[in-house]
C-alpha cells in the first residue's frame, strides 16, 4: 500500500469487491492506491528517488514520516541512540489545506517538495494539490511550483530529475493518472503517458537515472496490473509482468539497475488484496540481462501487501513494497505467520473503496509478520525482525550506508510506531509513535 508510495502517501487503500467483480475492483483500487491524501507508496518512491545516487554521509541522521496527514522528521545524532532522538512536526500554517505529504528531495538535502492537498476525497481525483518547495533545515516553505499549465486540479511530484530543474509529475486527466514531466515553474510540460497507456504510478527511476519502472491498470485486455519499464521520454516500452488474474504491483529497482522486485496478488483469491508473493524481473537494458526475465521467488501469498492496522481513532494503511539492501544482495519481505489475521478483515458484503470499510475486531486479530532478508537469486530466507504474536512489523527502510534499518511496528489496536534496529538486528528500540500518539508510517532516510 504507497504507498501513492501513485499518488501521494498514503496510496495504498486498495478497493476490494467481490471475486466476480474483480475488473471493477481494480478500477476502484486504482483510483484509491493512486489518489489518497496520506498514499503510502508515493510518498515512499518520491523520498526514495530523490536521495538516489546521493552520497551519504558515514552516518545517516534524518528520517521523514507520516502521521495522520501531518510532516514529521526524526533528527538522530551520530549513534542514533535514544537519548539523542529529536521527533519534530514541521510548521506548515497554510488556509485550506487538509493534508500534507513528503516528495522528493534535492541534492543539497535540506530542500524537500511538499504536496498540500485541499478538503475532499481525493481518491477521486478532483481535490486540487499544491505542490511547495520546503527548506527542512530553517523550517519554512520557500515558493510554491508548478503553476503553469497545470494539465488538472489533482497532480503530486514523485521524482525530481538530474539536474533539479524537472519534476516527474502524476496529473489524474479523464479519469486516469499518467508521467509527465515540466519544469520546476510547469512550463515546457511533456506527456510521457497517455490514455492508452493506462492508469500509471508506483513510478521509480532506475539509478542511472534513463529509465522509469511503474506499473499500470485500465489497459485494453487485461484484467489487472502489469509491470512495464521505459526511457524517460515514454519510449522503448517494455512488458514485464503481467497475467490473468495477477496483480503485479510496485517494481523497486535494485541498486545496479537490472532488476526489479514486485509484488504479485492474486486478487480473485483475496478480493481485499491483503496478501502477496515476490517476484523478480529484468527489463533488459544497455548494463542489465539481455530481453525480459520475470519469475516467482516466493509461494503461499505471505508477504503482507496492503497494510491495515491500529484502531478506529488510529488506523492506517498502504501498500508495503520490498526493499532492496544497500549492496543489492537481499530485499525485505514481510511474512506473515501461517493464518494470520489482521483486526480489520475484508468485508465481502460491501465495496472496500478506502481498505477501512471494514468492520473492527482486534479480539479475533491473531498471528502477525516478520520482515525477513530474503535472497531473490536463490531463494534463501531468514527472519530478521523476529514473529511476536499479535505484533505486526512492515515498512521497511534501509539508511543508504546499510548501518541501520528503520520499519513500522503495530501490536493489534494500537497507533503505528516507528523502530530502528543496527544492521544485524541489534539495538532495537521505537524512535517514535507520531503526532498525539497516533501513529507514525512510512520512514525513509535523508542525508
Amino acid at each position: 500500500m504507497e504507498e501513492a508510495l501513485a499518488a501521494e502517501d498514503a496510496l495504498a487503500a486498495e478497493d476490494a469487491l467481490a471475486a466476480e467483480d474483480a475488473l471493477a475492483a481494480e478500477d476502484a483500487l486504482a483510483a484509491e492506491d493512486a489518489l489518497a491524501a496520506e498514499d503510502a507508496l508515493a510518498a515512499e518512491d518520491a523520498l526514495a528517488a530523490g536521495t538516489a545516487g546521493i552520497i551519504m554521509p558515514d552516518k545517516p541522521y534524518r528520517i521523514l514520516f507520516n502521521s495522520h496527514g501531518r510532516l514529521g522528521v526524526i533528527d538522530l545524532d551520530a549513534a542514533a541512540s535514544t537519548a539523542g532522538v529529536r521527533v519534530w512536526y514541521p510548521g506548515l500554517e497554510v488556509p485550506g489545506m487538509n493534508s500534507w505529504g513528503w516528495g522528493p528531495v534535492f541534492e543539497d538535502h535540506r530542500r524537500v517538495i511538499l504536496s498540500s492537498y485541499e478538503p475532499g476525497k481525493a481518491w477521486e481525483g478532483n481535490v486540487r494539490v499544491h505542490l511547495w518547495i520546503y527548506d527542512l533545515e530553517e523550517d519554512r516553505l520557500l515558493e510554491e511550483i508548478a503553476l503553469k499549465n497545470r494539465p488538472a486540479p489533482f497532480m503530486g511530484c514523485t521524482h525530481i530529475l538530474p539536474g533539479g530543474e524537472r519534476l516527474v509529475t502524476n496529473p489524474v486527466i479523464d479519469g486516469k493518472q499518467r508521467i509527465w514531466t515540466m519544469d520546476l515553474d510547469g512550463s515546457d510540460p511533456h506527456e510521457i503517458t497517455g490514455a492508452e497507456d493506462g492508469f500509471v504510478y508506483g513510478v521509480q527511476i532506475s539509478p542511472d537515472r534513463r529509465r522509469f519502472a511503474y506499473h499500470a491498470t485500465f489497459l485494453a485486455g487485461r484484467d489487472s496490473y502489469c509491470i512495464f519499464v521505459s526511457d524517460l521520454d515514454g519510449g522503448n516500452r517494455v512488458e514485464v509482468a503481467a497475467a490473468q488474474d495477477h496483480l503485479y504491483f510496485g517494481p523497486m529497482w535494485s541498486p545496479d539497475g537490472k532488476w526489479l522486485i514486485y509484488q504479485d496478488c492474486h486478487y480473485p483469491d483475496d478480493p481485499g488484496h491483503d496478501w502477496a508473493d515476490l517476484c523478480l524481473g529484468s527489463p533488459g537494458g544497455p548494463d542489465g540481462p539481455g530481453g525480459v526475465a520475470h519469475r516467482k521467488v516466493t509461494t503461499g501469498q505471505r508477504q503482507w501487501f496492503a497494510t491495515s492496522y491500529g484502531n478506529p481513532d488510529s488506523r492506517g494503511s498502504g501498500s508495503n513494497m520490498a526493499q532492496w539492501t544497500p549492496d543489492g544482495k537481499k530485499v525485505t519481505c514481510t511474512r506473515a505467520e501461517p493464518g494470520s489475521r489482521t483486526a480489520w478483515p475484508y468485508q465481502a458484503q460491501r465495496p472496500d473503496t478506502d481498505h477501512f470499510n471494514r468492520d473492527y475486531y482486534p479480539d479475533e486479530a491473531r498471528g502477525g509478520t516478520a520482515i525477513c532478508l530474503l535472497d531473490p537469486f536463490s531463494g534463501e530466507e531468514s527472519e530478521f525482525i523476529q514473529f511476536e504474536e499479535r505484533v505486526w512489523n512492515f515498512r521497511s527502510a534501509w539508511s543508504l550506508d546499510g548501518t541501520q534499518f528503520a520499519f513500522c511496528r503495530a501490536e493489534v489496536g494500537s497507533p503505528s510506531g516507528i523502530w530502528l534496529v543496527d544492521a544485524d538486528g541489534g539495538n532495537a528500540r521505537m524512535l517514535t509513535d507520531g503526532y498525539e500518539n497516533l501513529g507514525a508510517d512510512h520512514p525513509v532516510w535523508v542525508g
